[in-house]
């Protein structure tokens, strides 16, 4: 069962259904906010598992389950698979909210999205989960959504003020790593298209990037999978580990958000690893990596001119030349989302609103990361580093990884550091 005659792109789906939650809340359909806070059996069996507290983990159950629906009718995918793979990933997550709600785990700074994301790996690492269950499942989407309904806890002019400093700093990453990244590439004598795709996905947005400059030289999709799976695999120890480093290094939760933003490749990593350190790094991490974003189309464009006339591409493939469509096509259009959200929270909504919806979207924005995290964990499979005889791009993404994290550490700090 599909939809394919009505189809919309993902991040305008997105921004429809996060102002949906959103203007459901503000005119009363308020879910409660689950508790998944315990310190021993008693507690587990009295709080969480308690027929009140259910029912509002079952109200917020049918709110993601719907809405997970109307975005695949939006998007024109199969609904078959969805309405059997949804309930599995919310129960899995549901068990990981309940294990990170633990008072010994919660001691040790571990979030839920730490316990969703080692649970689909053991998952996905010690069973072979069929094709139809891993299209089904849709991670960006759902992190997308997060992202907008982040917006009603971002003031405007926080992102006036580090959307400034943050494209500063995402202009400064992108041109020194990608330009690095590229180097490092041709000195291993990685072909021209995959050190194009691997330079995007480490300099800019990791998947989104990579997917982009695909598009722009209409390039092999093997060595395109192949670049998406060396982005999340190697965003995961990045986001556990670097929040730590932060806090070794004694950094501020300005210059480790800023770092964490503009240094770990994935949106949804960015955000599970701002989580880890505070609602100040959350902040700033996600507005640094969305000026990152920004830049999506931009880079798009110039890859596809510097593509159109290189004498390595057929004369079919220069035919296509690049337009200023080209920009508008790529730019992350749920960014609009974010923004206007910011701008309706900080501006028309009254704080009297504010305080009855505040708890029900920060607690089901934290449930969509969570269904992500989940999400990435079931689709990640570590053979994938692997199945490739040439190692030379994997040696090439994470000299240059390494490279980014050191170059955004130094430029987060000199900008961030008030």
């Amino acid at each position: 069962m599909s939809n394919k005659s009505f189809a919309l792109s993902e991040d305008w789906v997105v921004v429809i259904l996060g102002l949906t939650i959103i203007i459901l809340a503000l005119s009363g359909v308020i879910i409660p906010k689950p508790s998944f806070t315990w310190a021993n059996v008693e507690d587990l069996s009295a709080k969480v598992l308690s027929l009140e507290n259910l029912k509002s983990i079952g109200a917020q159950f049918a709110l993601v389950y719907v809405t997970a629906i109307a975005g695949a009718l939006l998007l024109g995918k199969n609904l078959k698979s969805l309405l059997i793979v949804f309930p599995i990933v919310m129960i899995l997550t549901v068990f990981a909210l309940i294990l990170a709600g633990n008072e010994s785990v919660k001691n040790y700074n571990l979030e839920a999205v730490i316990f969703s994301l080692a649970i689909g790996l053991i998952i996905s690492n010690c069973f072979k989960l069929p094709q139809w269950f891993k299209d089904a499942l849709s991670t960006e989407l759902y992190v997308k959504i997060g992202l907008v309904l982040l917006g009603t806890t971002v003031i405007f002019g926080d992102i006036l003020k580090a959307g400034m400093l943050g494209l500063v700093q995402a202009l400064l990453v992108v041109v020194s790593v990608w330009y690095f990244a590229y180097w490092v590439c041709r000195k291993l004598k990685i072909d021209k298209e995959m050190s194009l795709m691997l330079s995007s996905a480490v300099s800019i947005c990791g998947v989104s990037a990579a997917i982009a400059t695909s598009g722009a030289i209409k390039g092999d999709s093997k060595k395109l999978s192949y670049v998406i799976s060396l982005v999340l695999i190697t965003a995961i120890p990045m986001m556990i580990f670097m929040p730590y480093i932060a806090e070794w290094l004694n950094l501020s939760q300005e210059v480790t958000g800023a770092w964490l933003g503009g240094s770990i490749d994935t949106t949804g990593a960015v955000v599970a690893s701002g989580s880890l350190v505070g609602e100040r790094a959350l902040e700033i991490s996600t507005i640094v990596k969305f000026s990152q974003n920004v830049l999506l189309g931009i880079a798009a464009f110039f890859i596809s001119v510097y593509w159109s006339y290189s004498k390595s591409v057929d004369d079919e493939t220069k035919k296509d030349k690049p337009t200023l469509k080209l920009i508008w096509e790529r730019f992350p259009k749920f960014v609009i989302g974010f923004v206007f959200v910011s701008l309706l929270f900080s501006f028309v909504v009254t704080p009297e609103a504010n305080a009855m919806v505040k708890d029900s979207l920060k607690s089901i924005q934290g449930l969509w990361f969570a269904l992500a995290f989940t999400s990435i964990g079931l689709e990640t499979n570590f053979k994938d580093l692997f199945k490739q005889d040439n190692k030379k791009p994997l040696y090439a993404f994470l000299i240059a990884q390494t490279f980014n994290i050191i170059v955004t550490l130094i430029i987060a700090m000199v900008l961030f550091n008030s």
